[in-house]
């Protein structure tokens, strides 16, 4: 827990300062980021998340329940974040100065997103307690995809805050919403939910939904940034680069 609060954070707001270093028109590095953050994050579900969730169940079937409602939860929150939380930048030039409607949605959906993200980094120094952290590598290796997948999210969203804000500190200041809901859901998992067992309804429930919330995020990335089934060279490397490290990880013990 200790780690993974300033990690998130700290993530999130060093990620921020890159609209000071790439123009959001110069979309090459953050194509290549999603791709491989993307790739990582769809291993890590398929190795470690479902078969964790589902070997701690005695009814595994109902796990599909829960993967299903956070896969279309996460369909939910884009209707408000638009695509922010892999990349998506609908930057306009409007109501200069003040955030409306619209931004409060962005910011409010985008910050339960990384909320539940955070309630599954329960660290238990590697007891077989909570089933999506049984081994304690697994614990930073879901940490490491959630702070790759943050890069490009609070790039994209602090590119949209600059664009209706047209001021950095403003924007910064707004941003932090989002940089704190992982460390607030890592606080609130250890703190209020560590006492329960690893097959309990609550623990169950908020893996599967994480792990659809990762479905859908990381297949959407995949596909978007190969439209049209074009071959990229450069975005293969990092699809393979995001899915080697996630399966390497497996065979890595800390």
């Amino acid at each position: 827990m200790f780690v993974a609060i300033p990690v998130l954070f700290l993530t999130v707001v060093f990620s921020s300062f890159l609209v000071k270093i790439f123009p959001p028109t110069n979309s090459r590095w953050l194509k290549m980021a999603l791709a491989f953050s993307g790739a990582y994050l769809f291993t890590i579900t398929i190795i470690h998340l479902l078969p964790d969730v589902l070997l701690a169940n005695e009814n595994p079937h109902a796990v599909g329940y829960w993967v299903l409602a956070g896969f279309f939860l996460q369909l939910v929150l884009e209707l408000f974040s638009h695509g922010v939380e892999h990349g998506h930048m609908h930057v306009h030039k409007h109501e200069h100065g003040r955030i409306g409607a619209l931004p409060f949605l962005l910011l409010g959906s985008l910050f339960v997103h990384s909320f539940l993200e955070g309630s599954i980094l329960v660290d238990q120094g590697g007891a077989q307690h909570v089933g999506h952290v049984h081994e304690r590598n697994n614990f930073y290796v879901i940490l490491f995809g959630v702070a790759i997948h943050h890069i490009p999210a609070a790039f994209a969203l602090m590119s949209v805050l600059l664009s209706r804000l047209e001021s950095f500190k403003k924007a910064f200041l707004w941003l932090l919403i989002f940089a704190i809901g992982a460390p607030m859901g890592v606080l609130f998992s250890n703190i209020f939910l560590n006492g329960l067992t690893h097959d309990s309804l609550v623990y169950t429930a908020l893996t599967g939904i994480v792990a659809g919330n990762f479905l859908h995020i990381s297949t959407t990335i995949l596909f978007e940034t190969s439209p049209d089934h074009h071959f990229n060279r450069n975005k293969l490397i990092a699809t393979l680069l995001g899915l080697s490290l996630a399966i390497l990880s497996d065979f890595v013990h800390f």
